[in-house]
């Protein structure tokens, strides 16, 4: 017995209805079967209705690729209902990457021409989804007929099909640039929102476009004055703004076109002032309107005043109960805190006060703010701020907060006893979280401090007698107590509390430093050192050290164990040379933001004297000097003899001195791709130790008006070479020039075989999609040579 076909409701509750997984596929397998033979029979009549029906099947994921031929009949049917089951199967049914989508494109041109609204607006909404580059080329010229039809419906669609055919085939944009301008005198809202965003994605794609709509300008203005101050309207108005949406989206466009445009700019100054004072901030629809006028004003060149209205808003978004205006205040604050430095200032105790939300995302945000809000006047104010908050912050917080507070201390610390003293918080609060060479960073500071020595050691002994788990502490600690220990037991620091200690109480510490099993091998080598300089800085017997240090000379670790053997050999056989040996450490080059200002001060010196004339001076004696200065030598070096003026002597002068090979040339960077503003650059690096090794960095530069997210770069070369790739410096490239991406490939070419490179980029760019796949043939010879 033949059951009978379902109905799309019997069916819809037979599936509903099927208590497991296997009753519903069982189920969609025999009313599956039932569409298959409809299809096979032709019946027309009832093909929508099966169709129907698949559609609903392939909505619950089970496939349904055999209707897609039956969508082409429904389509080219004469009757309403088949073409609207029709079109929405090619919608659900069709892409791209079947060449069936393009057997519709004769039947949406002559249903477009048909003149019948709905008819077209069911081609309209097919084509504005699943159109591809070839149908968009195709029909091209019958949008841009009902871009001006009289009927408002037909006209919404046509105006979001050109969006997505410029989104798909940029090129086209000269199609589409006349009737922009007549749209814009229209009325109806819906018509001007789809204009508004049609001209956007013109302007975002074209320069030539972005040019001819910057005399629309004034007209744009006028539109958005109109809808601030006119009346209430029910039809357009939500929660109180008059239609929310088209105001958003006017803003967006006035941002691009004002962009790095004076004339323009000054033309929308007066009204996004009227727009920022006169919008209503008591529900969202009118904070979504002001955060977009703040985009507007910061990217626009606009006047002094209005950018500190714009920053005040942000700083009342702060004070607003909703979680989420406060993160987009917190994220706009940080964009412009470079910008609008002093603006953004007078927010700093609201900004201050999100560091103690318990939302994670908005603590992170306002640590972010705060930290690049500290400079040298208000350092001490904010350092403790950041303090307090590193003593309570989340632990997935510690380590940025952490690492902030020591790149602040570092570049704005008033005297050196603050700048002591906030790392030695930071490492007594968060020590397992500050970055690897704050140690290194410390030892240097307090090294190059010579007023403080007896401060530090005492503050650090005292820590140290409190908590050895800070490793970092401990190890800084042990560090300074192995320099500096004869001013802790000296007692001469007026700056602190007397504290008597004695040789057994310090000894007794590092032992236990030694000991604890929370002691990384690192921290254990820094208390050995300790104990082994204490042994030429204390007056009693080094017995108990000695002692110590043979112990260690069995250890498992080798590091551990080598320095302990090497410290008791000192000790046996090379004792009259110890106090020499363990003198105190010399200061150590520094490095940091001042250092690298000195470098630079010591540069320009050098350029200048490089500058200054010289007096003429025999030839091997000016290469002596040249030599001098490869060497690194500075100013107060003795220069050598002169040398014998007779030629077979400066002949063997010249021999005696060590000649370097020339360097390599170097190897010209080569372009190898470029697409609507994107670059694609190699630069080759041969080391002179390892000729058969080429390194190759990949810059990638975006100098087009959208950012390009998503980037990936692949490559492959032939089966005789060794291809390493790094990873990449990130994964978004700024538009109009902004940091570009960097990536390095390291090649080994052992038998100098000729290069060849397959690369094949994947990112999104203009919320396109773009893979590219190519070969780079034409490498310079010395690359592989």
């Amino acid at each position: 017995m033949v059951v009978p076909s379902l109905k799309l409701q019997d069916l819809i509750e037979e599936i509903r209805g099927a208590k497991t997984q296997a009753q519903e596929r069982e189920v969609i397998q025999k009313e599956c079967a039932h569409i298959r033979a409809s299809f096979r029979d032709g019946d027309p009549v009832h093909r929508h209705r099966q169709l129907a029906k698949l559609l609903y099947v392939h909505m619950l994921g089970y496939p349904a690729h055999f209707g897609q031929m039956e969508c082409l009949k429904l389509i080219a049917s004469s009757r309403f209902t088949d073409k609207r089951v029709g079109y929405l199967g090619a919608m659900l049914l069709l892409d791209e990457r079947h060449d069936a989508h393009l057997l519709i494109t004769n039947s949406i041109k002559n249903d477009l021409s048909q003149g019948i609204q709905p008819v077209q607006g069911l081609a309209l909404c097919t084509l504005s989804t699943m159109g591809s580059a070839e149908m968009c080329r195709d029909l091209a010229p019958e949008v841009e007929k009902l871009l001006l039809q009289p009927s408002p419906y037909v006209r919404k669609k046509a105006i979001l099909t050109a969006v997505h055919m410029i989104r798909k085939v940029p090129e086209l944009s000269s199609v589409f640039l006349p009737p922009c301008a007549q749209l814009l005198h229209e009325r109806h809202h819906g018509i001007l929102l789809g204009t508004i965003t049609l001209i956007t994605e013109l302007c975002e794609r074209s320069p030539a476009a972005l040019r001819h709509f910057r005399k629309v300008v004034p007209q744009l203005v006028q539109i958005l004055r109109t809808l601030v101050t006119m009346g209430y309207s029910t039809e357009h108005s939500i929660s109180g703004v008059s239609d929310p949406f088209l105001q958003v989206q006017i803003l967006r466009l006035l941002r691009i076109l004002g962009r790095n445009h004076e004339e323009s700019s000054e033309t929308m100054n007066d009204l996004l002032a009227q727009v920022a004072t006169n919008t209503d901030t008591s529900r969202n629809a009118g904070n979504a309107v002001l955060f977009e006028t703040v985009l507007t004003i910061m990217d626009i060149c606009s006047a002094a005043g209005l950018r500190v209205l714009a920053v005040n808003i942000l700083g009342r978004f702060l004070l607003n109960s909703d979680r989420n205006i406060r993160y987009v205040a917190l994220t706009s604050l940080l964009r412009l805190v470079q910008s609008d430095h002093s603006a953004v200032q007078r927010h700093r105790p609201t900004v201050v006060e999100c560091l103690r939300e318990t939302d994670a995302s908005l603590s992170r945000r306002a640590l972010e703010l705060s930290l690049a809000l500290v400079n040298s006047s208000n350092v001490r104010a904010m350092m403790q701020e950041l303090q307090a908050f590193l003593e309570s912050c989340p632990p997935d917080l510690r380590a940025d907060c952490a690492s902030g507070i020591l790149l602040a201390a570092e570049r704005f610390a008033p005297t050196k006893r603050w700048h002591i003293d906030t790392i030695l918080h930071v490492l007594t609060t968060a020590g397992t979280h500050v970055r690897d060479d704050a140690v290194a960073n410390l030892t240097q500071l307090i090294g190059g401090a010579q007023e403080l020595h007896a401060y530090s050691v005492r503050r650090l002994y005292n820590a140290l007698a409190e908590d050895i788990s800070q490793q970092p502490l401990v190890q800084v600690a042990a560090w300074c107590i192995g320099e500096y220990g004869d001013l802790l037991l000296a007692g001469n620091c007026e700056e602190i509390e007397p504290l008597q200690v004695d040789e057994e109480e310090v000894l007794a510490l590092l032992e236990k430093v030694l000991q604890s099993h929370m002691s990384l091998p690192a921290t254990r080598g820094y208390a050995l050192t300790a104990l082994m300089k204490l042994s030429t800085r204390l007056c009693g017997d080094n017995n108990r050290i000695r002692q110590v240090v043979s112990i260690y000379g069995s250890c498992l670790d080798v590091e551990l164990q080598q320095r302990a053997v090497e410290y008791d050999t000192l000790f046996r056989k090379y004792d009259h040379m110890r106090a020499a040996i363990l003198e105190k450490m010399p200061l150590a080059e520094q490095d940091g933001p001042q250092a690298d200002e000195e470098a630079k001060e010591s540069k320009e010196a050098a350029q200048l004297s490089e500058a200054a004339p010289v007096p003429t001076e025999p030839q091997a004696s000016q290469l002596l000097d040249l030599l001098d200065l490869l060497d690194g030598a500075s100013g107060d070096v003795q220069h050598p003899p002169p040398l014998d003026p007779s030629p077979g002597g400066a002949l063997v002068h010249l021999l005696d001195l060590p000649c370097a090979p020339p360097p390599p040339a170097p190897i010209p960077d080569l372009k190898v791709f470029e697409r609507e503003g994107v670059q694609l650059n190699l630069s080759f690096i041969r080391p002179p130790e390892n000729p058969a090794l080429l390194l190759i960095t990949v810059t990638a530069t975006n100098f087009s008006e959208g950012d390009v997210t998503h980037f990936i770069c692949q490559a492959a070369v032939p089966k005789s070479l060794q291809l390493q790739l790094q990873a990449p410096s990130g994964n978004t490239v700024p538009a109009r020039g902004g940091l570009p991406i960097t990536q390095l490939f390291r090649i080994l070419n052992p038998n100098k075989a000729p290069l060849r490179l397959k690369l094949r980029l994947t990112y999104d760019h203009f919320h396109q999609s773009v893979q590219e796949i190519f070969e780079v043939n034409n490498l310079p010879v010395e690359s592989w040579q």
